[in-house]
């Protein structure tokens, strides 16, 4: 499966990942899902399956932005796990664009997590 989709997800990961951002800078399932042009419902679950694993995708992608750029700053808290988890993704993968190759920031985070952004139980470290 090509890293620009996740899988039994129908929507593009670019498009879920717009929507993770929305979410991180306040904005909720409704007004998301109207600027998508997708059901209140699907953009909902995505919200709800990200912030259910969002402290484990923050150290997941945290480990991942360090490994990538040892010099690399601490990904401050801002008060929202989910939008520290969000901040940790778009680091990450701000890192590997800079050392590996330019890509779609959520195509590194499908990538990182073999496709499991979305799914019940996020990565494992190690």
């Amino acid at each position: 499966m090509p890293a620009c989709w996740l899988p039994r997800r129908a929507d593009a990961i670019s498009v879920i990942g717009t929507a993770l951002l929305a979410k991180a800078a306040g904005a909720g399932h409704r007004p998301i899902a109207v600027r998508l042009n997708r059901s209140a419902s699907t953009v909902r679950g995505w919200l709800r399956r990200f912030a259910a694993n969002a402290e484990a995708l923050w150290a997941w992608f945290t480990r991942l932005l360090h490994a990538l750029d040892p010099q690399a700053g601490p990904v401050m808290p801002t008060g929202s796990v989910f939008a520290d988890a969000v901040e940790a993704v778009g680091r990450a993968a701000s890192a590997a664009v800079l050392r590996l190759s330019p890509r779609c920031p959520w195509e590194l985070a499908g990538r990182a997590t073999g496709g499991r952004l979305l799914a019940p139980v996020p990565p494992r470290s190690g």
